[in-house]
């Protein structure tokens, strides 16, 4: 994945936060840099609208111009908001991606969250699902919030239940962040940033501080970046963890996912077309389909059925781009 040329002296880093052309680039040896990249930087295979991530580790070279990308372990792409041919990346190198949903103000669809996990499981980045607002529910949201829960720890997802607002499992969420790099991502208005200052106390005011020292404050909710969990963002606590905060997205059209690969990103209708009769089943319609005699025996829930069927018509351009 390596890229562009640069002579003279080359500094390897962490890219902490993108703000559409301009990236900051924490060093190794401790600085935090501007740095950008030259129009005709593109990436082999990757039809991107932002050929570098937050999370890339790259060479800064003369005029800090970014001049490489080190190979990625993993990323997670969503289709581009404007160019529904093109992918954007939100993170790199994530260990894991907590999703934050709501059944109440907002109320996350599932179809919003099955294109999230499948995406993720397509790019081998894990997922905790995180249920908000828990403070707000009365018991007919309680009890549908817990049949969601139960749905996807079934399936085989860590689910979580917490008020950002009143602190309630929010202790038990940080002590997964230690140690990893974590994307949080979400609708907008499922209360990321309470998360965050609960996760991470006074992060808001480390952000602004960041970001005021590259005159970017007004980026701070647009844009991706990296939050440490640590006081300070240097090379020597980087190992103890960062919190990757995303801007809110409304939709999430997958991307560079074919058919016939689709159903290994569900995992418990992957579980059952192992005995279908035709190895090239689509679980739309085959006779013999295992995938559809579990959907009417009910071991596969209708929302995560639906939720496949609308993936499969992904390949009708522009059909999400409204969705945004």
């Amino acid at each position: 994945m390596k890229e562009g040329a640069g002579g003279g002296r080359k500094m390897k880093g962490l890219v902490i936060k993108n703000t559409g052309s301009w990236y900051t680039v924490l060093t190794d040896d401790g600085q935090l840099i501007e740095s950008k990249i030259k129009g005709n930087f593109r990436l082999k295979g990757i039809r991107s609208t932002n050929p570098v991530a937050v999370g890339d580790r790259v060479s800064v070279g003369e005029g800090n111009w970014i001049t490489e990308i080190e190979d990625r372990k993993n990323y997670i792409i969503r289709k581009s908001i404007n160019l529904s041919k093109q992918s954007h990346i939100l993170a790199a190198n994530v260990d894991q991606a907590l999703l934050v949903v709501t059944v109440v103000n907002p109320q996350t669809s599932t179809t919003f969250i099955d294109r999230f996990l499948a995406s993720a499981e397509a790019y081998r980045v894990p997922v905790i699902l995180v249920f908000n607002k828990t403070d707000l529910l009365d018991d007919d949201l309680r009890h549908y919030q817990d049949a969601m829960v139960n749905l996807y720890q079934t399936i085989g997802y860590a689910c979580h239940q917490v008020s950002a607002e009143t602190g309630e499992g929010v202790d038990a969420l940080r002590q997964l962040l230690e140690g990893k790099i974590t994307l949080l991502s979400g609708n907008s208005g499922v209360g990321k940033s309470t998360l965050i200052n609960r996760l991470i106390p006074g992060a808001s005011q480390r952000t602004a501080e960041i970001s005021d020292a590259h005159n970017t404050g007004q980026h701070t909710t647009t844009f991706s970046e990296m939050i440490p969990l640590t006081s300070n963002p240097s090379p020597l606590t980087s190992n103890l963890g960062w919190l990757i905060d995303t801007p809110g997205i409304k939709g999430f059209g997958t991307f560079d996912i074919e058919p016939e690969e689709l159903t290994s990103y569900f995992k418990e209708i992957f579980q059952f077309s192992k005995d279908c009769r035709f190895s090239n089943c689509t679980h739309t319609h085959e006779p013999g389909c295992a995938v559809l005699k579990a959907l009417e025996d009910h071991y596969i829930a209708e929302s995560r059925y639906q939720s496949y069927l609308s993936m499969l018509e992904d390949k009708d351009e522009g059909k999400y781009r409204a969705a945004y």
